[in-house]
């Protein structure tokens, strides 16, 4: 058995142990189940398994939440996983329906721990930019699901006018996380800034100069092991102000970088795929 599918499978017993034990046993397990899950999937330098594997998770973990439904840590773990699922190895028509309930689960996390939360869904965008302000530190966890599990809904529904319409709420929401602790998850909110921030051009309203620092500083929190930070930086950024010179630096950069990094292995895989087709028509854009 190769050591990928055995981090796998202990991973998946894990879960199923969690699903034995108690209700008040498993709202203590709930966070170290989702790190289990987290590093066990993050972990993987192959994305086919891991493509294959995780709906076997998703069951799992959709079955200890329908039996504690009342359990942040799960509905968190559930968030971020659905999201990554959805988001990265669904077809198109799927992932509308996988980042709904990334959506919902991260929705109700949030509105265990902060209960305004729960009436966000019906609130204007001043209501919930006021009320952000009273989500404290230990709401983190499950506000950055919320955001993570509602862009993965809005990315997988980006034909629906509605649906963009959204992202300044989905924004102010990751400018919160941001504010509470920048360095959360090793820098990962001013990656999703900066992506927003890099939608559009200047000349519609866009902040290219924010979404480079942005991007710069989930480099220097990530200490530069996270891959997919640098060809987001050149797809998202580099494009939109025409600058080939650093396109093709970042690229090359992810290029010749180590794939093997804890918690990063297998987004780099990835990130390595992508960078070397954007490299591939750096030319024709440019």
């Amino acid at each position: 058995m190769s050591a990928a599918r055995f981090a796998l499978l202990r991973g998946l017993a894990v879960l199923v142990a969690a699903a034995a034990l108690s209700g008040c046993v498993v709202r203590l397990i709930g966070v170290k189940a989702s790190e289990t899950l987290s590093a066990a999937i993050l972990n993987q330098s192959d994305p086919e398994l891991v493509g294959s594997g995780m709906p076997a998770y998703l069951l799992i973990l959709d079955g200890l939440i329908s039996q504690h439904p009342e359990n942040p840590g799960l509905l968190s773990a559930g968030a971020q996983l659905f999201a990554l699922y959805g988001s990265r190895f669904a077809t198109a028509e799927h992932a509308v329906t996988l980042t709904d309930k990334a959506r919902r689960y991260g929705q109700k996390s949030l509105c265990l721990v902060h209960e305004p939360a729960c009436r966000w869904g019906t609130a204007d965008y001043d209501g919930l930019v006021a009320d952000l302000k009273n989500v404290d530190i230990k709401s983190i966890g499950p506000l950055y699901s919320y955001a993570v599990g509602w862009l993965s809904n809005l990315q997988a529904t980006s034909s629906d006018w509605t649906a963009v319409a959204e992202l300044p709420w989905v924004q102010a929401v990751l400018e919160r996380t941001l504010e509470l602790d920048e360095s959360y998850q090793h820098g990962a909110v001013h990656g999703y800034l900066g992506i927003l921030d890099s939608l559009r051009p200047p000349a519609l309203g866009g902040q290219p100069d924010v979404a480079k620092q942005h991007f710069e500083r989930a480099i220097e929190l990530s200490q530069g092991r996270d891959l997919s930070i640098k060809v987001e930086y050149a797809r998202r950024y580099a494009r939109l102000v025409f600058d080939q010179e650093l396109h093709d630096r970042l690229l090359n950069e992810v290029l010749s970088a180590s794939v093997e990094s804890p918690g990063y292995t297998l987004f780099n895989v990835l990130a390595k795929q992508e960078a070397a087709i954007l490299l591939a028509t750096s030319k024709e854009y440019f």
